[in-house]
């Protein structure tokens, strides 16, 4: 009779510990959990709702289901077969992994002159690059488009409606921004390895390509992701200086589907935004490791 009357004040007891217990663990952990799911979903909700558009054989973006009723691949078939889909994205990748690339070297090399040498001129440069970056380029399109009236007729490879015309613009565009970026970097490696490689007898190509680039991997690997992304998603420029269906873009190709007040390609356009994201996607996987370590070490000093 005695004992039962101290089990049930022990069942209590021990439930307002687990109680207590819940609520710390809650309070240390478990808002971090249901932080995470809610941004998951507000992430997830985009994608699950352009796919289902994607999938709508009605061509439409709205559909009463999330799986619409008879869904096909029928838009990314008409996608190819009625647009000039796969020129525009070849063109893109082109144009973007080739500026992506040249810019990212072309920055290495003006970063690690800035940040190892000293010169006449030197902080004027770095200044004038970080004021050219204050104003956007398209501000500069009346100009740009005149000079390559000019070079068009010059130079016809590489004026309007030429991949490689692009390709010089958005070379051009993101060269000071990765100076400044990678510059910052490079102040953050010690100088005792440049002076003993040229006690040994290293030029300065040497010490660039053999011992700085391994270094700066992290940096290279973010300024190429946000210069591939900057520039496959780019659309104002592109938009004045590609006219011809197959020398389009993405993005202008894409902005077509759905320009007109009768167009009703929204099924197309949904199609291929998924097969858009796909090349962001493979690069970001691809420089993931590098991409943390790269966003946090040249922001130590500049």
């Amino acid at each position: 009779m005695s004992e039962r009357p101290r089990a049930k004040r022990g069942g209590g007891m021990s439930g307002r510990i687990s109680g207590r217990a819940r609520s710390r663990w809650f309070a240390q952990v478990g808002w971090r959990h249901v932080v995470g799911l809610l941004a998951v979903a507000f992430s997830l909700f985009p994608i699950l709702f352009v796919l289902s558009a994607a999938l709508n054989p009605l061509g439409t973006l709205s559909s009463a289901e999330l799986l619409p009723t008879g869904a096909s691949f029928e838009n990314f078939a008409n996608l190819f077969d009625k647009t000039a889909f796969g020129h525009w994205f070849l063109n893109s990748l082109l144009i973007a992994g080739t500026a992506s690339f040249v810019s990212i070297f072309l920055s290495a090399l003006s970063a690690y002159a800035f940040s190892r040498m000293r010169f006449a001129g030197r902080r004027i440069g770095l200044l004038t690059l970080l004021l050219i970056q204050m104003f956007p380029q398209f501000l500069a399109i009346v100009a740009i488009f005149l000079i390559f009236t000019t070079v068009t007729d010059l130079w016809p490879a590489v004026g309007f409606n030429t991949p490689w015309g692009l390709f010089l613009l958005y070379m051009g565009g993101a060269l000071g921004v990765n100076t400044w970026l990678m510059k910052g970097f490079f102040d953050t490696l010690p100088k005792e390895l440049d002076e003993s490689a040229t006690m040994d007898g290293a030029s300065h190509a040497q010490v660039f390509f053999r011992i700085m680039l391994p270094l700066v991997a992290p940096i290279l690997a973010v300024t190429a992701l946000l210069s591939f992304i900057g520039t496959i998603n780019e659309f104002m420029i592109a938009n004045v200086f590609l006219t011809n269906t197959e020398s389009k873009t993405l993005a202008v190709g894409m902005y077509g589907l759905v320009a007109g007040e009768r167009n009703n390609n929204f099924g197309m356009f949904a199609a291929g935004t998924l097969l858009t994201a796909i090349p962001t996607v493979l690069v970001f996987q691809l420089l993931q490791r590098y991409i943390v370590s790269g966003l946090t070490a040249g922001a130590v000093k500049g």
